[in-house]
């Protein structure tokens, strides 16, 4: 399967962007919510096959040491075939020189130690919608 990566934000359709985080069960917000976040990141992979936005992520990144990364999303039609990995390998090797910190969804796991993630022994975080928490076992 061929795909076109896109490096930058130009004609990027953020209600699909949106639309597949929902279907894939992650966190949304309206489309320009999206469009902000991903012009604000340090580092924005878009995936298209035969013109159509299949996949996409973004890093936020000091650009020196830290990095982290958000919104890894594939179509659920297009997943495991491929997408996940050309997403996340693009991330990371614009981000090779800096510790890089993932927020997987639950499930998801085992993809990311696949590209040498390891789980954190600590880790905390405050989201805005407390029902999120709940659904990901987040407690005190």
């Amino acid at each position: 399967m061929e795909f076109d990566i896109r490096l930058d934000c130009k004609g990027v359709d953020w209600k699909t962007v949106s639309a597949t985080l929902k279907a894939v069960g992650m966190g949304y917000h309206e489309p320009d919510v999206h469009r902000r976040a991903f012009e604000a990141s340090h580092t924005t992979v878009f995936i298209y096959h035969a013109d159509r936005l299949v996949g996409f992520g973004r890093a936020i990144s000091d650009g020196e040491y830290q990095a982290g990364i958000y919104d890894v999303a594939v179509s659920p039609e297009l997943q495991r075939k491929g997408v996940g990995k050309v997403i996340m390998q693009s991330i990371l090797d614009r981000l090779s020189h800096c510790n890089i910190i993932v927020y997987a969804s639950p499930g998801k796991e085992g993809f990311y130690r696949k590209l040498g993630f390891k789980g954190l022994q600590s880790g905390m975080a405050i989201f805005t919608n407390s029902t999120a928490m709940a659904v990901r076992g987040l407690t005190d």
